[in-house]
């Protein structure tokens, strides 16, 4: 038995990067995934009625990149010392800059305002962020293709999984940044990831 949980909807979501991390090393875990139906019933058992939540040795944490951290160091994707610690959260927190800018706009509930501030997001905001990756990328990846020391971290983990979401919606939006879509294809290429990416259930987000 795994001693590893992961609870969540039955969507990528905010539970894909953790799930990356599982694959990126073949770590079995129970991977539990609720139907909206499913989950008022099982809201009061999550710390803070919320997911995803990791179990680990009987114990629910809970908040996305608090279990992706930690999984990362567990798994030893998080960095190879705390100098390369502090550049692999230096670029999952540039990527989360353009997350939380991007969930404020996916949950609007006007379509008209919605479809308005995505175009202004992908056309103004999103270029400004891609640009800080490839920065960071080049400065960081001693000349490979990996965001941090030219080996697989969260880092590379967490902008395969966002940046799947955008391009979803503009299957050209990284058209301009080679050294993203680089690492992308890279990151996609590890055996591992590989697998898991042939194998994950398709799902609508």
């Amino acid at each position: 038995m795994s001693p590893y949980k992961l609870y969540y909807f039955n969507g990528r979501g905010r539970a894909e990067v953790s799930r990356l991390l599982f694959a990126a090393v073949n770590q079995k875990y129970e991977d539990i995934r609720y139907t909206a139906d499913q989950w008022p019933s099982h809201k009061s058992e999550m710390p803070l009625g919320q997911m995803p939540v990791l179990e680990f040795e009987g114990v629910k944490i809970p908040q996305s990149l608090t279990i992706a951290r930690f999984l990362a160091k567990q798994f030893r994707l998080a960095g190879r010392d705390n100098f390369e610690q502090s550049k692999v959260d230096a670029v999952v927190d540039t990527i989360q800059e353009a997350v939380e800018k991007f969930s404020r706009i996916r949950w609007e509930k006007d379509e008209v305002k919605k479809q308005e501030r995505l175009k202004a997001f992908f056309h103004d905001d999103l270029p400004k962020h891609f640009q800080n990756l490839e920065v960071l990328g080049k400065s960081f990846g001693n000349g490979g293709a990996f965001f941090v020391g030219n080996h697989l971290t969260l880092a590379d983990l967490y902008a395969y999984d966002i940046l799947q979401n955008f391009l979803e919606i503009d299957a050209n939006v990284l058209n301009s940044y080679p050294w993203l879509q680089h690492n992308r294809q890279e990151t996609e290429k590890e055996p591992n990831i590989s697998a898991y990416l042939k194998a994950r259930p398709v799902t609508p987000f």
